[in-house]
């Protein structure tokens, strides 16, 4: 078969789970489409550095850096020959975490400013740049799969990867989305918790120098998801070196446990937006929205009723 068929065939592949996974979650809490599909785009183009990296290798491999996680032969689980996990392995893919879940943070932090009304919309963004990163990925991977080792082994990785792989994506960036969510609304929410739990000398000290300890607690915040979303995807990562698959299904249980718990939080869905800024984006969309002319229904006439 020729490479274009390939691809044009990967491509479609890969929008079976995007499609599938993006309805899923997007019903669970609607956002404006032309930003959501902005975002999904944006998460596809997040995809070009990483793949611009390793093509550099050829002509600087001393910036691959796995040739030095390579060199690390000290075994971190060493204790039986089905433990044996090498240093470097483990700081290969934590450099991959922190590679791909910084990527998808850009593309939040770039595109979506303005629009996020609650927490909630927050990790519906986070997802649909995930959702984006994974569908270009999962073209990559299908083509070469398909390409070196044949159509047979195409199907269990299509299997595999629309149920794990663009899931996990979704769970790491849905995780670091909700943590993003509460450093963006970092004034209110940082009020909201001084109101409740902050002294009398605490406030006074606040006010003498002037400490901005709401944008501390945004950057911990943003910080803590990015960690949690690096060190999850790392984890997965090893569990497939290490063959220990049958986790996959716990794993793929408790994300979406998780996540369908964080969607369902009342505290995610306070309107922030409007409290933030009333000249923000996501607040004039939905001033124009309530002033659109309704449609009016047509009266039923009276008659009587039919028996």
């Amino acid at each position: 078969m020729q490479p274009a068929t390939q691809v044009i065939i990967s491509m479609l592949l890969a929008c079976v789970p995007a499609a599938i996974w993006g309805y899923i979650f997007y019903k669970k809490d609607p956002v404006y489409k032309p930003r959501a599909a902005l975002t999904f785009l944006m998460g596809m183009i997040s995809v070009l550095p990483i793949l611009l990296y390793k093509w550099s290798w050829q002509f600087f491999p001393d910036i691959n850096v796995f040739t030095y996680t390579d060199q690390m032969t000290t075994d971190l689980l060493g204790f039986t020959a089905l433990l044996a996990l090498p240093l470097g392995t483990v700081m290969a893919f934590m450099f991959v975490g922190v590679i791909e879940e910084y990527m998808k943070h850009v593309v939040v932090e770039k595109t979506d400013k303005g629009f996020f009304r609650n927490i909630d919309d927050s990790i519906e963004f986070a997802i649909m740049a995930a959702l984006g990163f994974a569908f270009i990925e999962n073209i990559l991977y299908f083509y070469y799969i398909w390409a070196s080792q044949g159509a047979e082994v195409l199907f269990i990785s299509f299997i595999f990867r629309s149920v794990f792989s663009t899931f996990v994506h979704i769970l790491f960036s849905g995780i670091y989305g909700y943590f993003y969510g509460i450093a963006y609304f970092a004034d209110p929410i940082w009020s909201e918790e001084q109101r409740k739990k902050r002294h009398k000398i605490i406030d006074w000290m606040h006010n003498i120098l002037h400490l901005r300890k709401n944008r501390v607690f945004a950057t911990e915040k943003v910080a803590e998801g990015l960690l949690i979303a690096v060190v999850l995807h790392a984890l997965f990562n090893i569990l497939l070196e290490m063959q220990l698959t049958f986790f996959m299904v716990p794993f793929l249980i408790f994300g979406y446990s998780y996540l369908a718990h964080l969607f369902q939080k009342k505290e995610n869905l306070k309107g922030y937006g409007y409290i933030v800024g009333e000249d923000s984006p996501a607040h004039l969309h939905q001033v124009i929205w309530e002033k659109l002319p309704r449609p009016k229904l047509p009266r039923r006439k009276a008659g009587k009723k039919k028996v």
